[in-house]
């Protein structure tokens, strides 16, 4: 017989306590023990070890045998594909997670319709809303005449047992957090329902040949809430980001077993729900021509595919004891180490003036390749004037003031051409010359003070 115990499980990272206690000593969260019953199976396979049974032969193969490539299912939206590198892998589990209204629902509906109107069966099961509301929601996508099934429920054994029948193609799953089981004794949304939900929704999938694409939603931080095994049982993880009060909504990839990583796709909202953007390279580029100065452009890599975002800054004279730094879009930290270099290496006083660095379009860069845009950005603004020709930035800033490079510098210089940019600063060993665009390689950021600060730095 199982054995029935009652444990103190961690709602935010899963680590489970034999007794209760304020904080978690595996995360160190306050308040998130939860009480859980747990049955533990009983031990029938003593006999495991040294078995000479075929059924517990494992069999090896090498590096050198062929195998066929996963079949994959294009959506027929461009971003979409982009994303899961090349269209849905049959048997693939996806995780997609974002903040609360932020357009997950409305994507995956819009998805499972076009999957639908391609032939395939096709099942959308929410947890959250009834049948009435995903069908108005899809009258609103104009997508009410696409033969997608639908369904509202929670039970995990009656969504298992319809699946087997309806045997579909492509399943999503709105969310993991909604469903229980009745075999455990925890309360839906707790670790130990998630962890199983979805380990019996993996099983199916990878068993059946379905795509399967589950939702879950985020904690505070903006990570996906539950275990942290749910990340890892999965084969794809995406993220759709954005703000409420914006447009554009980017989905972005931070684990696929069958494709790149850092891919992202980029949509705008409409009436019709979520449409690829158009010329995404050049989406976060505003369209002032008399700009006064504090503004660079940075080409950035996303996955596969340039992007140029467009970096501001302001530098005023500070009338607090300790003047202020406001950063949007960029790391607190890095823009402190930029001020420091730009003071000690290159002799610009800017310790006492108040620094504001945005970052356009909700945009974050994360990579150190943004160095020398934020300091043009920051210089212009110091020196309150612009670079006269259209001006691209590329480069990382080393503490000793000089302009290291960076990978992938020829797609980032293509599409600065593409786009129609005249010039475009880069370190030293980078490529030379391109038709049609003015590459000017700077080994130390001195030599971007000099060009861009009259005079020098005491100009």
């Amino acid at each position: 017989m199982s054995k029935v115990t009652t444990v103190f499980i961690c709602q935010s990272c899963g680590h489970t306590h034999s007794k209760w206690a304020g904080q978690c000593e595996s995360c160190n969260a306050w308040n998130t023990l939860v009480e859980e019953v747990v049955s533990t199976p009983p031990k029938s396979l003593k006999q495991e070890t040294g078995h000479k049974s075929k059924s517990f032969r494992l069999e090896f193969t090498d590096l050198t045998t062929k195998e066929e490539p996963p079949d994959r299912v294009m959506v027929g939206v461009n971003e979409v594909d982009r994303v899961f590198g090349g269209g849905i892998v049959a048997s693939s589990v996806t995780l997609i997670g974002g903040d609360p209204g932020i357009g997950k629902s409305t994507l995956l509906l819009q998805i499972a319709a076009r999957m639908a109107k391609n032939g395939l069966s096709s099942a959308y099961i929410s947890g959250e809303e009834s049948v009435h509301q995903i069908k108005e929601r899809a009258k609103r996508l104009k997508n009410n005449d696409s033969p997608v099934a639908l369904a509202a429920e929670t039970d995990l054994r009656k969504i298992l047992s319809a699946l087997r029948s309806n045997k579909p193609e492509f399943v999503v799953i709105d969310s993991i957090q909604t469903l229980w089981s009745e075999a455990l004794g925890a309360a839906a949304g707790s670790v130990t329902q998630v962890r199983a939900c979805a380990a019996e929704l993996t099983r199916w999938a990878k068993k059946t040949g379905a795509m399967l694409v589950i939702v879950g939603h985020v904690t505070k931080e903006g990570t996906i809430a539950g275990p942290r095994v749910l990340e890892h049982m999965v084969d794809t993880v995406f993220y759709l980001e954005g703000e409420r009060s914006d447009q554009f909504r980017i989905l972005r990839s931070v684990k696929n077993r069958f494709g790149p990583t850092d891919e992202i796709g980029i949509f705008e909202m409409a009436a019709q729900g979520l449409i690829p953007a158009k010329e995404p390279s050049a989406l976060f580029l505003s369209d002032e021509s008399d700009q006064t100065g504090g503004v660079a452009v940075f080409a950035a890599m996303e996955g596969s595919r340039p992007m140029l975002i467009e970096v501001q800054a302001l530098v005023s004279k500070s009338v607090l004891a300790m003047p202020r730094r406001s950063v949007v879009g960029w790391d607190t930290a890095r823009l402190a180490m930029l001020l420091a270099v730009l003071e000690t290496r290159c002799g610009i006083r800017i310790h006492d003036k108040d620094v504001y660095l945005s970052v356009c379009g909700g945009y974050r860069i994360t990579e150190p390749a943004g160095d020398l845009a934020v300091a043009a950005a920051l210089l212009t603004s110091l020196a309150n004037t612009s670079i006269a020709d259209k001006s691209v930035y590329i480069g990382e800033v080393a503490l000793s003031g000089s302009i290291r490079p960076v990978g992938r510098m020829d797609q980032r210089l293509s599409e600065v051409e593409r786009l129609g940019f005249e010039c475009a600063i880069v370190p030293k060993g980078s490529p030379k010359s391109m038709s049609g665009l003015n590459v000017k390689q700077i080994p130390k950021l001195a030599d971007l003070v000099d060009w861009i600060v009259p005079g020098g730095p005491d100009g």
